[in-house]
């Protein structure tokens, strides 16, 4: 098996041949392919290194060969021709994610359409190995995770929710003066321990569900890795973190409370994540959930909206400096930094009023940078909506399959009547792409008919 030598002209040519379905390709073409194992082929200087990438070589015809499924390579090869990569409705979902980590293609490159329904069928295959209806792993999923199907899981999420609820009345509670100058005198009144017995509460209640989801979770690196349970996390902490330290200076005796003393404004600080249990219904709610998603998908446009407020700043902060403190003689605008603050309430129509431009070019300017700002503002919005209501509607979609799961659309194991009746082409089945033609791009040659 001996690598055929590159051409003189650079112009050669080569057969990829994946169970039958067989694609020809320039050979430079494979050095910017989007299929990491395509790539890697050029690398290649020996039969052990070839045989690692591929299954076999034919050097007569320049041929490689691959024991991988034809019809999910159809597929792919949409990507190669168009950019495009979607998932056809024939092969298994899953086992077209484990063909794209094959051939080392990010699974981002699927249509978003295809893309949801690869999740879809996750999903689904978790659900499934968490066993079937009435057993200890589905009834601790739905106790958890899903409080529709039984009262149950109602309670649960009923109970966790006024938990999360006393947890904000106690923290109210102690900021109160008369609390707060207790602690400070380092007393203890009932209503003092009755908020620590409350709070006691609380936290145990919170992690207990914690120990309960993380015993639940079948990758316990992924399940601390999660947001939600990172801000679990940071809210129980620091409940412990204090009563460790209390305990540690209680047995110190003097040296102790001097200690404790030192780390009091550490330890108040931890204890102001409490404010973080808050979060916790986001686990309970649909429409915080599709707020978090619309934030994290829509990040580049908070970004591009914060850098149009950064310019528009960068402009009307030395402008109204300049207009108040040297043409009107205003001692508010002490600065250019101190400018800043006045452009940030006022470009976002806050106005606290703190800081007021009382000349006449003071005043253009200020009109300007209120328009800039509604105008900057508005531009993003409609993008961020949109992307909040398609956000909305794909968890209020997965809500509706997890309730009716019998009722659940499996587009991966049904095929349309036109997929059956559909005739074969030059690949043996319908075109890449689920039917969608493509035209070949630069790098890809025609194929040769399927052999069989």
């Amino acid at each position: 098996m001996a690598l055929r030598p590159e051409p003189a002209g650079g112009r050669r040519v080569v057969t990829i041949n994946v169970g039958g379905c067989r694609v020809r390709l320039a050979w430079a073409a494979l050095a910017r392919c989007p299929l990491a194992r395509l790539e890697r082929l050029r690398a290649c200087r020996g039969r052990d290194e070839l045989l690692r990438v591929c299954d076999d070589y034919d050097a007569g015809r320049d041929e490689f060969f691959f024991d991988r499924s034809p019809c999910a390579f159809r597929a792919i090869v949409a990507l190669l021709r168009a950019g495009k990569l979607r998932l056809l409705r024939g092969p298994c979902a899953l086992a077209f994610r484990d063909e794209l980590a094959y051939w080392g293609i990010d699974e981002a490159r699927l249509e978003r359409c295809c893309l949801r329904r690869l999740r879809r069928r996750e999903e689904e295959a978790a659900q499934a190995r968490a066993g079937p209806p009435g057993s200890p792993g589905r009834r601790l999923r739905d106790l958890l995770d899903d409080p529709r199907p039984g009262p149950a899981g109602k309670l649960f999420a009923c109970v966790s929710v006024a938990f999360v609820a006393a947890t904000a009345v106690g923290l109210c509670l102690s900021t109160m003066p008369d609390i707060r100058a207790e602690e400070e005198r380092g007393e203890c009144s009932p209503k003092c321990r009755s908020l620590f017995v409350l709070e006691t509460v609380c936290v145990a209640w919170f992690s207990f569900e914690f120990l309960l989801r993380s015993l639940r979770a079948e990758s316990k690196c992924a399940f601390l890795r999660t947001p939600l349970n990172i801000i679990d996390i940071l809210a129980i902490l620091p409940f412990y973190v204090s009563l460790l330290a209390g305990l540690a200076a209680g047995g110190a005796g003097a040296g102790g409370a001097a200690l404790l003393e030192r780390a009091g404004l550490a330890l108040r600080l931890l204890r102001a994540l409490r404010v973080l249990y808050v979060m916790r219904l986001a686990r309970h709610s649909l429409g915080l959930r599709s707020l978090g998603l619309t934030v994290r998908r829509c990040a580049r446009e908070f970004g591009l909206l914060l850098l149009f407020l950064c310019v528009a700043l960068a402009l009307f902060a030395p402008l109204v400096h300049l207009a108040e403190r040297e043409l009107g003689a205003r001692r508010d605008f002490s600065s250019v930094p101190a400018s800043y603050w006045w452009a940030v309430i006022s470009m976002t129509t806050v106005g606290y009023g703190d800081m007021v431009p009382r000349s006449l070019p003071g005043q253009v300017v200020a009109l300007s940078s209120i328009l800039s700002g509604i105008l900057l503002m508005a531009f993003p919005a409609t993008s961020i909506f949109h992307t909040f209501s398609r956000s909305y509607s794909e968890l209020k979609e997965q809500q509706r399959r997890a309730v009716g799961p019998e009722r659940a659309p499996r587009d991966d194991s049904t095929r349309s009547d036109s997929t059956r009746s559909a005739p074969a082409t030059e690949d043996g089945a319908q075109g890449p792409g689920g039917g969608h033609g493509c035209r070949p791009g630069p790098g890809a040659a025609p194929e040769e008919p399927l052999q069989k």
